[in-house]
This record gives C-alpha cells, structure tokens and sequence, in this order.
C-alpha cells in the first residue's frame, strides 16, 4: 500500500517499515532504493529519522538495515493488548492437545491474514504460516472464513487488495469465484483450505465472532493430505466451534464491545 500525499511523513515511514519487515534479512540501502516510491534523499531521510528512534537497526559493518529493538518492545505490547492471542492461550493449547494437529489463531491485518499465534502439530510440518507472518486471506481457511464474516459493504475493498496469485491448482483466481465459496463458508459456518495455499496442506476454519456477529479473527486445525481427509478435519468443526465461541466470549468481556451501528451476521 503506497501512502498518498495526504497520509504524510509517519505514513511513508511505515511503509519503509514494512518494506524492511517482508524480507528475511537484513536489506541494504540500493535494495530500499530499488523497491521503494522515494527519491533517494527522502528514503535516506525516512531511514535515518527510523534509526534514530530505534525502528530501525543499522549495521555499519554490512550497511544493512533491520528491524528495531523498540518495535519487538510495542510489539509485545500490542500483543498483549490488541492481539486475541493472550486470551486464546489456554484455548489453543486445549485443542492442540486433542487433535495433534496444528492450530492456528489469525486476524485480519489490512484485507490479508495476520497469525496471531500457533501450536504446532505432535508431527511437526513445515508450512508458511508463523506467528506474526502475514498471508493471504482468499486462498487461506482462516482467512476466507473471516472473509464471509464481515459486513457486505466491506468486502468489495477487502477484495480488491487480495493478490489473486495462483499458488497451487486449487487456488480461487477470481472476487466472483471466491464470492460463491463465501456464501457456502457463510451457510455451513466454517471454510476449508483444500491446498489452495500449499500443495498437500488442507484445514477447517472457523471464525471467531462477537455476540452480534462482528469477526474477531478466526482458528483452525491444519493437516496434510497425507494425514487426514477434508471429511476427517470436518469431524471436528463442533469442538472447534466451541472453542472458538469461548474465545468470542472471553474477548467481549475484556475488551471488545459490541458495536451496534455496524451490519453483523449472527454466530453460529
């Protein structure tokens, strides 16, 4: 998302922010420069007025920069204020010890999936998703079970920021296709991801929503095709919801008061 001329200069700050968050390592200054809108002095104005701070870290041996100690602190605060993950803790770890899958915790983070927290599975496997990665919301089950969840009037916007990129042969490619799974998502109450993401990765999801029917975020159980079956995964969408409508009503009655001017669909 570029920042318009009316966002200002703490705009273009974060977007350098999250320019540097989406790579693995370290970024130089040319690497910035490439993949940035900025002129060169404005970037090299951003970067500096970041380092101060302590937003960014420079490492003048490499002339690299990285993410800043004082972001792993507001982090950690965001976490425990804003984030459901301090609430769903004791949750997550209950279903991770019944199903031996790996659970996942995600909210939505600007149209896209944001995992909040995760317990892996008594077999570990290797997948994308991390606490604190972002990832896509059409082709993810947290993601699209979120999606058929939010106000109509929302979704065209949502929908216009997904990508659309065709990660495996399942992958909804199209707003019109992904539309018509939403309103099977919204009847049934939950979504799979049927390797829509990564080939042999399959989940049931389901959203986690307030009283009146406001999305919270949402929770899965993630396997593989090797494991289990969609119809296997489906077999646990009561516990499932359960859990999740215990973490609906824990987040309401900490933090998340039901706003009443917004159009909400009814949980289930």
């Amino acid at each position: 998302m570029t920042a318009s001329p009316a966002d200002g200069t703490v705009a273009k700050a974060l977007e350098v922010l999250d320019l540097v968050a989406t790579h693995d390592t370290p970024m130089r200054f040319s690497d910035l420069l490439g993949q940035s809108p900025y002129p060169k002095a404005t970037l090299y104005r951003l970067l500096q007025t970041l380092v101060s701070q302590g937003m960014l870290a420079y490492d003048p041996e490499r002339a690299t920069y990285s993410m800043g100690i004082r972001l792993v602190r507001l982090a950690h605060i965001a976490w425990q204020q804003s984030s459901l993950a301090p609430i769903a803790r004791p949750y997550l770890d209950d279903l991770s010890s019944k199903v031996g899958e790996t659970v996942h915790l995600a909210q939505m983070d600007n149209a896209q999936v944001l995992y909040v927290d995760k317990r892996n599975a008594r077999a570990p496997v290797r997948m994308y998703s991390q606490a604190g990665k972002v990832g896509p919301a059409y082709c993810t089950g947290v993601g699209k079970a979120m999606l058929a969840f939010v106000p109509e009037a929302q979704l065209p916007a949502l929908l216009t920021q997904q990508s659309w990129h065709r990660f495996t042969d399942n992958t909804l490619t199209a707003p019109d296709a992904l539309r018509a799974e939403l309103d099977l998502i919204r009847a049934r109450g939950f979504a799979f991801d049927n390797e829509e993401h990564e080939p042999g990765i399959i989940c049931v999801a389901m959203p986690i929503l307030t009283s009146g029917g406001g999305v919270l975020g949402a929770l899965s159980v993630t396997s593989t095709t090797t494991r289990m079956t969609l119809a296997e995964l489906e077999g646990l969408v009561p516990m499932i919801r359960d859990i999740a409508n215990t973490i609906a009503d824990a987040a309401e009655d900490w933090r998340f008061p039901e706003d009443n001017t917004l159009p909400t669909r009814k949980r289930a």
